[in-house]
């Protein structure tokens, strides 16, 4: 299974250049069996959703089922939508056959307001993809270590993100600590650029279940980075848990 970060410069409210930026930065990573965005990649971590925010098959995850019909892969997409007149920081899980799985970011940022604005989702969802079980992710998520505990039932972990350089220390020993816990990969994929909230240098990676780095991206560049992961690693990693025990 090969896993695809792409680390976006993400336009502040401009969906289609975001969209525009987001195909390029495909076609140049290669081929790959899942590819993952930041949050809210064709928005920005916007607090004012009204006209900005997509319907459920807006034009975001339009594009996305016509890149993953033309790269025969899944592509994890985090959208601002809006469906039933309330507003979901959600991450789709679009293949081949159209929307296949969504989930809600469930622990929401209070300290930007985001729990005034958006709806939080139930809680865990797990998702198959060609033999692999995923759990999504969305960026404050990552502090609840409990939330995202993982009892043998997900092999990787996909967290999107917008995460500032202001808590880039944060992120870093996060990211590293919920794939040594959860005995699981880790692709953690986070924006770089500006918005009016602050600067972002990215620091996406893929990690495997020691937490060892396999690919990172360079910090502040737009680009991406690929991984093929390793079932077996996998299973080496929680008999070796269990007999340290």
């Amino acid at each position: 299974m090969k896993v695809t970060v792409i680390q976006q410069d993400i336009a502040w409210k401009d969906v289609q250049l975001n969209i525009e930026r987001l195909e390029t930065l495909v076609a140049s990573a290669g081929r790959a069996d899942i590819y993952l965005f930041p949050e809210m990649c064709s928005t920005g971590f916007c607090m004012q959703p009204q006209g900005v925010a997509e319907e459920v098959d807006g034009p975001t995850v339009q594009a996305m089922k016509r890149l993953a019909v033309e790269y025969d892969a899944a592509m994890a997409v985090p959208v601002m939508t809006h469906e039933g007149g309330k507003y979901f920081n959600r991450m789709y899980l679009i293949t081949p056959d159209g929307v296949v799985g969504q989930y809600d970011k469930h622990n929401l940022f209070e300290y930007s307001g985001e729990d005034k604005v958006f709806v939080p989702g139930e809680g865990k969802v797990i998702w198959e993809w060609r033999g692999l079980r995923i759990r999504p992710a969305i960026c404050y998520d990552l502090r609840f270590p409990v939330y995202l505990y993982n009892r043998a039932e997900y092999d990787l972990l996909l967290i999107a993100a917008n995460f500032p350089d202001s808590r880039l220390l944060a992120w870093d020993t996060l990211v590293r600590a919920r794939a040594i816990e959860n005995i699981c990969y880790v692709a953690a994929c986070n924006r770089v650029g500006a918005d009016e909230y602050g600067t972002y240098e990215g620091h996406s990676v893929i990690l495997n279940p020691y937490g060892m780095t396999i690919a990172e991206c360079l910090p502040g560049t737009q680009c991406s980075i690929t991984a093929e992961l390793d079932d077996e690693m996998i299973m080496k990693a929680r008999v070796m848990a269990q007999l340290n025990k």
